[in-house]
C-alpha cells in the first residue's frame, strides 16, 4: 500500500507542535530526544518538498522563457 503524502502545511504544523512541546521543557532527555529526531525527519521532508517545488518553477520558468523568444 502506497504511503500518504502529507501536505507541506501538515508538516509545517506537526514541526510547530514539536517545537512547542520542547519550549515547555517538561519533556525528560530521553523524550526531547525523540521529539528532536522526529522534528529532523520532518525538516528532511519539508526540505524535499520545497527542492521538488523550485525544480517545477525552474522548468516552468525556463519554458516561459523559451516561448518568449
Amino acid at each position: 500500500m502506497p504511503r500518504k503524502i502529507e501536505s507541506y502545511e501538515s508538516l509545517m504544523d506537526k514541526l510547530e507542535n514539536i517545537v512547542e512541546i520542547m519550549d515547555s521543557n517538561e519533556l525528560t532527555l530521553e523524550d526531547s530526544m525523540k521529539k528532536y529526531e522526529e522534528g529532523i525527519k520532518i525538516c528532511n521532508k519539508l526540505y524535499k518538498t520545497l527542492n521538488e517545488a523550485e525544480g517545477k518553477i525552474k522548468i516552468l520558468t525556463d519554458n516561459g522563457e523559451k516561448e518568449l523568444d
